[in-house]
């Protein structure tokens, strides 16, 4: 980790301060309370591209837009004692998902496993946090959603699919759970978006355009993945030399599972822009499945043999010059324990959303990083 520049805000400050914009734009109290902490727990894992950075731009931008409905109407379409399936009616993608995890967990304790889906939903926030629900129950959590095409397939060029992250939460006997959330392309939407607020160039290769050449402006990224004339590379990335076919694959099993398991919509579908080019509601999917192994060794052996497999790997050889290696979920946990104590930094870009919502609801808040 670098040195830290950005100002900090604590952390009861930024949860209170989340909540009641979350209020302010309609948003119902206990939704208010679960939309904070999913964005605050991005930025307690380091994973700034779907923290407070996007609390406005995702969130109370689109509230206001009309493309996300404050109070989430969750419908159950189907239950059965292993399974759900919802219908969240363009509300709240995170008040749905949060539903649908505790209804889940209590199947799986009772039944050893659970599965669900969600259709007509709305960005859910960063997928690790409903599979962490489960980990810290001592059951193992995966999730997947599909989103905004962005992905390329292999040898082609359309954006096709979301960034469709899948993602896995394993107890182990550690502080902390293996913990695996990341996209299926080469890098997310979100960091594309970090960059450009940022004023930084993206990575090449990362990027493609519509006539096959890699891209690295962010903000001309941004433009070209709305108006279709760019797309992201599958992890691995362009063509087959890199085995970007897995990437492709992966993202599409997330894409096929995130809508036919709710009978959802897909990629062309989920742009938030109609045919005559007027926003319209976004309509995502998302799957979890929740397993107990309980049903399975037990638990605590579960979570013995996730450790012990996770210290094995970090002890082994490391490559010269290279000072450790880390398991998934490693990095954000040491994240947390440096950020604990010192609150959410934030950028310039970030402070001017906080103050521009604070004054637009006239909320009483006062930020350190404003003297």
């Amino acid at each position: 980790m670098g040195v830290e520049t950005r100002p900090y805000v604590s952390w009861e400050l930024m949860n209170a301060f989340l909540k009641d914009a979350f209020k302010g734009y309609g948003v119902p109290e206990e939704d208010a309370a679960i939309c904070a902490d999913v964005l605050l727990e991005s930025d307690r894992r380091g994973i700034e591209s779907h923290g407070c950075n996007r609390f406005k731009p995702i969130y109370i931008d689109r509230i206001k837009k009309g493309t996300l409905l404050p109070v989430t109407n969750i419908e159950i379409l189907k239950e059965t004692p292993t399974t759900v399936v919802m219908d969240a009616h363009d509300g709240m993608g995170m008040v749905a998902s949060h539903k649908m995890m505790e209804m889940l967990i209590e199947k799986a304790k009772k039944y050893g496993m659970a599965g669900g889906a969600i259709k007509n939903s709305t960005h859910y926030g960063i997928a690790g946090y409903w599979t962490t629900m489960a980990s810290k129950e001592g059951l193992v959590g995966i999730t997947g959603t599909n989103a905004r095409p962005s992905i390329a397939p292999t040898f082609g060029v359309e954006n096709m699919m979301g960034t469709n992250p899948l993602t896995f939460s394993l107890p182990t006997d550690e502080e902390f759970p293996f913990c695996l959330d990341c996209a299926t392309s080469i890098v997310q939407r979100g960091k594309i978006e970090y960059y450009a607020r940022e004023g930084k160039d993206t990575p090449a290769g990362m990027v493609i355009s519509e006539t096959g050449e890699t891209m690295t402006d962010s903000k001309e990224i941004l433009d070209a993945l709305v108006k279709g004339t760019a797309a992201l590379a599958p992890l691995g990335g362009i063509g087959e030399e890199l085995a970007g076919y897995k990437g492709y694959g992966y993202a599409a099993v997330v894409e096929i599972l995130s809508a036919a398991l709710a009978g959802g919509e897909f990629m062309k579908s989920l742009t938030g822009v109609s045919e005559d080019g007027k926003p319209q509601m976004y309509h995502l999917g998302h799957f979890f499945f929740v397993v107990d192994p309980d049903a399975f060794s037990g638990r605590e052996e579960f979570k013995k043999i996730a450790g012990d497999i996770c210290r094995a790997l970090r002890a082994s050889k490391k490559a010269p010059g290279s000072e450790r290696i880390y398991t998934a979920g490693e990095k954000e946990y040491l994240v947390w324990l440096d950020r604990k104590d010192k609150g959410v930094p934030v950028s310039a870009s970030v402070q001017k959303d906080i103050l521009q919502v604070r004054d637009e609801l006239g909320l009483s808040y006062k930020f350190d990083f404003e003297n």
